[in-house]
């Protein structure tokens, strides 16, 4: 771990995914496996919410509160406690409690300090509640999104666990786990179908295999991955990155790109007509949550593009850790009209033109600014 202004935030958040991916991991097969769905809430937007997003969210929280206790620690996140406080959520509770308890228990295998007994459901919810910050332009902001991509989470596909550190509005720290991405790029493509009929990787299959962690710091012009920890492994910085840059297509005919599965939030007719003005042609990989940007960072495919719905805000967790990881990376992130995202102005993307594109580099960005343009003109948007 190098020294650098941002030294201790990045060790702890690297540390901090680890352990939520770890999490995360458990309560999926868990899901997966069980034909009752007693762990997954229905939200008020008719989005999901399951054991994992409120239980990552406590743990991380606990974690950073703990880690920087020295500081008032800003915290924005997308989960709160008015589902799990209501009377037929006992058992919700009850095992959000166990969850994160038994996450916080191995804590010293990624070199972190769990507490000494463990927590109570008033202790845990209220991990939960602190992370009330709206965020800004000012001070220190940590943003978090528990379980990005919570459909595919629940259909045992993909999902992330994201978080980063924006200072001064600007984000200066990402952190992506990534539970179900290997290096095997042909994984994207599979439905939640092959990962419950995949047998269980043994202990002596390719550490990489099953699945990583990427981060990245502004400014450094590198972004890095490492294996997810199993078993009895315990964390190590010095034998497990591995530096990730974005791919060096610029042809669009040859490009891979990726967008939403949902179309609750994402246009997919439009984004297909400019994927044809543009000249790809190639399927659109359509992936669930942050692994998107993961996959353009990593040189699996090339670009990204997501058109919202009339109406759809954008949420900066949603898209804070993927931005700066693939900007390290090499990549380039706007919004529609070449824009750099704005991170600073609360819990939303506010201002952004139309949509966000991202890609492996100026050319084919270029180019897909020049097709979103010529589509946009002719499309009754």
């Amino acid at each position: 771990m190098e020294d650098s202004k941002y030294a201790k935030e990045l060790d702890v958040a690297v540390r901090v995914v680890h352990m939520a991916c770890s999490l995360s991991q458990r309560v999926q097969e868990g899901l997966v496996s069980s034909s009752s769905n007693d762990q997954v809430k229905a939200k008020d937007d008719d989005s999901l919410v399951t054991v994992a997003d409120w239980s990552v969210q406590a743990t991380v929280s606990w974690m950073l509160s703990e880690s920087f206790c020295n500081q008032k620690v800003s915290i924005v996140a997308e989960e709160d406690v008015q589902t799990l406080s209501k009377s037929d959520s006992v058992g919700l509770l009850t095992a959000v409690v166990k969850t994160v308890n038994e996450c916080l228990a191995e804590a010293p295998k990624y070199g972190l300090q769990g507490p000494r007994n463990a927590l109570g459901a008033s202790e845990i919810l209220e991990a939960i509640s602190r992370c009330n910050s709206s965020g800004g332009r000012n001070g220190r902001h940590w943003v978090l999104d528990p379980v990005d991509g919570t459909l595919g989470f629940v259909r045992g596909d993909q999902y992330a666990v994201a978080l980063a550190l924006i200072e001064e509005g600007k984000v200066v720290i990402g952190v992506l786990g990534c539970p179900n991405y290997s290096t095997k790029k042909e994984w994207l493509n599979h439905h939640h179908q092959y990962y419950q009929s995949m047998p269980k990787l043994s202990d002596t299959s390719d550490k990489w295999e099953k699945g990583c962690v990427m981060y990245a710091q502004r400014g450094s012009g590198e972004a890095w991955m490492q294996p997810l920890i199993h078993g009895d492994q315990k964390f190590n910085w010095s034998d497990s990155s591995q530096r990730v840059q974005v791919s060096p297509i610029d042809d669009p005919a040859l490009a891979t790109f990726c967008e939403p599965v949902e179309k609750a939030n994402s246009n997919h007719s439009f984004t297909a007509g400019v994927a044809h003005s543009m000249g790809l042609k190639k399927q659109p990989l359509r992936v669930h949550s942050m692994v998107k940007y993961a996959a353009i960072a990593r040189g699996d495919a090339e670009i990204f593009m997501k058109f919202a719905r009339s109406g759809y805000k954008e949420k900066i967790w949603d898209h804070a850790a993927g931005v700066i990881i693939v900007e390290e990376a090499g990549g380039v992130v706007t919004d529609a009209g070449g824009h750099p995202l704005d991170f600073s102005r609360g819990l939303y993307l506010e201002g952004l033109d139309r949509g966000i594109v991202v890609c492996c580099g100026t050319t084919l960005h270029e180019k897909l600014i020049g097709a979103v343009y010529a589509s946009w003109e002719s499309s009754n948007l």
